[in-house]
């Protein structure tokens, strides 16, 4: 077994990722719709987290600490958690990234698993997705305790979403909840059309979205590739939460004037015009679909840095628990 364990400090310095120029987008479709800023909504909250976590540091109390698993060297795993461990750095959080070879047996990587269980000084635990194809997802997810699955894919934390219990939502729907919150949109009685039924977004936003909660209470459709007139479909949703990983699939004809857009999707696409030789595309095609919109997520800067935020508060709760204040 070869692994490495590194513990960061508030001081480690990660590359910034480009930014979106959001005012310069916003002016752009200024009379048509309004940007969901998702930089500046998590930003936010981890100055939110940061006072708190300040606060617990005066008061002699333990500080959250987040335990990130990395098995491999996978580009876009690195950058994902490169970015939860610099949103751990930025707040005052304690994390530890431990990075495993890509071919560590699933026995071991499970083993490694129990012990951050077994360790009190751990309230949060992520594996980062996906796993080498020798391993199972679900073995992995099914063996991280579900008072330290931050991420919210444990079945114990999904049954509870689902009963409307409280829990650990899965960072990305919660944070797309969030951002709703943080601008008032309103879901009560609306028709959301959610495209994509994946464990980590579709189904738990379909659910989240028809709960009787204030970011809830829309009658819900969940399309998927054997949806039929799919178009028709989405053209009936007051708000689109798009999630199938497919480029510029939605495009103007698929969405309704006066629709609140959620695009989900991040792929990198061939582009020679970039230095980097690619582009990141959403799942909608944003310079059609902006237009018609009164709300829209842009991508990158939407509901990445979000799912981000949603993380970093289930970790406070985790450790919150763990202190004696009971929040989940």
């Amino acid at each position: 077994m070869s692994f490495q364990i590194k513990y960061i400090s508030r001081a480690a310095i990660f590359k910034q990722p480009p930014i979106p120029d959001i005012l310069s987008i916003t002016r752009c479709y200024l009379c048509a719709m309004e940007l969901l800023d998702g930089q500046l909504v998590s930003r936010t909250i981890k100055e939110g987290l940061r006072l708190k976590v300040a606060q617990l540091t005066a008061e002699g109390k333990k500080v959250p600490h987040l335990a990130a698993v990395l098995v491999g060297n996978n580009g876009a795993s690195e950058t994902y958690v490169g970015a939860k461990v610099k949103a751990c750095a930025e707040i005052g959080f304690k994390s530890t990234l431990l990075r495993l070879e890509d071919n560590i047996s699933e026995n071991k990587l499970l083993n490694i698993i129990e012990d951050l269980n077994d360790d009190p000084d751990v309230d949060g635990i992520l594996v980062q997705l996906p796993l080498p194809k020798h391993i199972s997802d679900e073995k992995v997810i099914n063996t991280i305790h579900p008072s330290k699955d931050v991420d919210g894919f444990h079945p114990v934390n999904v049954g509870k979403m689902v009963q409307g219990l409280p829990t650990f939502i899965s960072a990305t729907p919660h944070g797309i909840l969030l951002m709703l919150e943080h601008y008032k949109i309103n879901t009560k009685g609306k028709h959301a059309v959610v495209v994509g039924r994946s464990n980590i977004v579709g189904r738990p936003m379909s659910i989240l979205l028809s709960s009787n909660t204030p970011t809830g209470n829309c009658t819900v459709t969940i399309c998927h590739s054997h949806t039929h007139n799919l178009a028709e479909i989405c053209r009936q949703g007051d708000i689109i939460v798009a999630a199938l990983g497919k480029p510029e699939f939605v495009r103007a004809d698929m969405v309704k004037e006066g629709a609140v857009v959620i695009d989900v999707g991040i792929t990198r696409v061939p582009d020679s015009t970039k230095k980097s030789g690619f582009a990141l595309k959403g799942d909608v095609k944003f310079d059609e679909v902006a237009p018609r919109c009164s709300y829209i997520t842009p991508v990158p800067g939407g509901v990445g840095p979000m799912t981000i935020a949603a993380l970093m508060k289930n970790t406070f709760l985790a450790c919150e628990e763990r202190n004696g204040v009971t929040l989940i």
